[in-house]
């Protein structure tokens, strides 16, 4: 059976000769496919199956995985593959999708999200460490990891002053209430509207705001966390990332 699906790249791995072996993010899920002599520079599969690149694949099943018959490329992101720093970002991006996103459940959204930010890496339209931010904790949101960001969980404030956001549980402290729970603030009022834009605000309007450098710093590491605490293991890319970025 035949099927033609958009998929994006996140691994291709080198397999015997020539072939290369792919984890495709497709709106339907994770998808595994053997691209059989891809690596030959002549091989009409070659500019289509390398490391995110999105295209339209026609695959048909083979007997342990989807084998690719055809491919026309979609869109590739050159500016990644000029930046060791967005390549490290890249790759973690692919790891974290790859975690968050099961064969056979859908992932429209979370290819959407994927897609406008490595757009955004290779374009170089912001800083890498916002577009870091906002993926974490958009992907986190679409995964079903939703923190609770509406107003402190104790005193029910809004806004106002420094706040504390706990990664272990989700939730919002103003600083009068985490000093009570003996927890240390962490987010500036620009860092946590920021975070609520993040979450609740629509595809369109996701990227549209700015942030100053320190505010960045403190989204940036409540973010971190927030993802690490949720796919609950170790993600090499990071380590890597981590790296890049210090």
């Amino acid at each position: 059976m035949r099927t033609t699906t958009m998929g994006l790249v996140l691994r291709a791995t080198k397999t015997g000769e020539a072939d290369r072996a792919l984890l495709l993010l497709t709106p339907d899920g994770l998808v595994s496919a053997m691209a059989k002599g891809a690596l030959r520079l002549k091989s009409r599969l070659f500019s289509g199956t390398g490391l995110f690149c999105y295209s339209e694949f026609t695959l048909f099943e083979g007997k342990t995985m989807f084998v690719v018959d055809e491919v026309e490329v979609r869109q590739v992101f050159w500016g990644i593959h000029e930046s060791v720093e967005h390549m490290a970002l890249a790759m973690y991006f692919a790891e974290l999708a790859s975690t968050l996103s099961p064969t056979g459940q859908e992932a429209e959204a979370q290819l959407r999200l994927l897609l406008n930010s490595l757009y955004l890496l290779s374009e170089g339209r912001r800083a890498p460490r916002l577009v870091k931010a906002v993926y974490e904790l958009r992907a986190m949101t679409l995964a079903g990891f939703m923190p609770d960001l509406v107003a402190c969980a104790d005193c029910v404030k809004y806004e106002g002053g420094a706040f504390c956001f706990d990664a272990r549980k989700g939730r919002l402290y103003c600083g009068e209430c985490a000093a009570k729970r003996e927890l240390e603030c962490n987010l500036d009022p620009a860092a946590l509207a920021a975070m609520r834009h993040i979450v609740f605000s629509g595809d369109d309007k996701l990227f549209s705001f700015s942030l100053a450098e320190h505010s960045t710093q403190l989204l940036g590491a409540v973010t971190g966390r927030w993802a690490l605490y949720c796919v609950d293991r170790p993600l090499r890319s990071l380590d890597f990332l981590n790296t890049v970025l210090d």
